[in-house]
């Protein structure tokens, strides 16, 4: 059994938004993806997917997208974009995966995943306290964000090898430390995974290890669609 990531698929089977406007590595991703997936993925395998997996605006959009995502190999476990408008409560969520029969998916929101030995945790997270623009509402979701962060570390106890999944990069390619690092560091967080970086925002990526903590970039273009092996 494997564990692989991979982030910011933007489906658009249930709405009509192509993503090859983003340029010509978007051509074709639904079939490549699916093609990379299934030929590195097993079924008993997991995948983290840390935010927006879908273009759809309301639940009932994302059926086509989901039942895509059920058909592959893996169990996969979703959490929260900034583009992923279509989700709501987890009652509503894990209602309507048990009213589709999508069995092999879950969601992370203050809740953490086992895989063997490893506690995969996480949460959305918001843009940096650092960066322009970032207003007193800002403070608010990033706050908010922080408290999600730790309720999902709490859950995994005393793991001693945690997985941490963002939408958001916890941190900025200045590398400043904030309220999320801090709490990163306080559960001893050993790798983090996120998306959201596209094209030539990759630029601001932070990969690599920095204060003892491993930061992967997992969003598809930037992976060329195909799901990366973490354990």
């Amino acid at each position: 059994m494997s564990l692989f990531a991979i982030s910011d698929l933007h489906l658009p089977l249930g709405v009509d938004k192509p993503m090859n406007k983003f340029g010509p590595i978007w051509d074709n991703y639904v079939e490549r993806l699916a093609d990379n997936w299934q030929s590195l993925v097993g079924e008993n395998d997991i995948v983290v997917m840390p935010g927006d997996f879908s273009w759809a605006t309301y639940l009932e959009q994302s059926v086509k997208d989901f039942a895509f995502l059920d058909k592959l190999n893996g169990r996969k476990i979703l959490s929260k974009g900034n583009h992923d408008y279509w989700w709501t409560t987890m009652n509503k969520l894990r209602k309507f995966i048990a009213e589709n029969n999508f069995r092999s998916i879950d969601f992370m929101q203050n809740n953490c995943f086992m895989y063997e030995g490893t506690a995969v945790c996480g949460t959305r997270g918001w843009i940096h306290p650092v960066w322009d623009g970032f207003s007193s509402e800002d403070k608010k979701i990033f706050e908010r964000e922080v408290i999600r962060a730790e309720l999902s570390l709490k859950a995994a106890g005393q793991c001693e090898d945690v997985i941490f999944c963002s939408h958001y990069p916890v941190r900025s390619n200045k590398l400043e430390e904030n309220a999320m690092t801090e709490i990163l560091k306080k559960y001893n967080v050993r790798e983090v995974v996120y998306g959201h970086l596209h094209g030539n925002a990759r630029r601001f990526a932070v990969e690599g290890i920095h204060g003892e903590i491993r930061y992967r970039l997992v969003s598809a273009d930037c992976v060329r669609f195909v799901p990366q092996l973490l354990r």
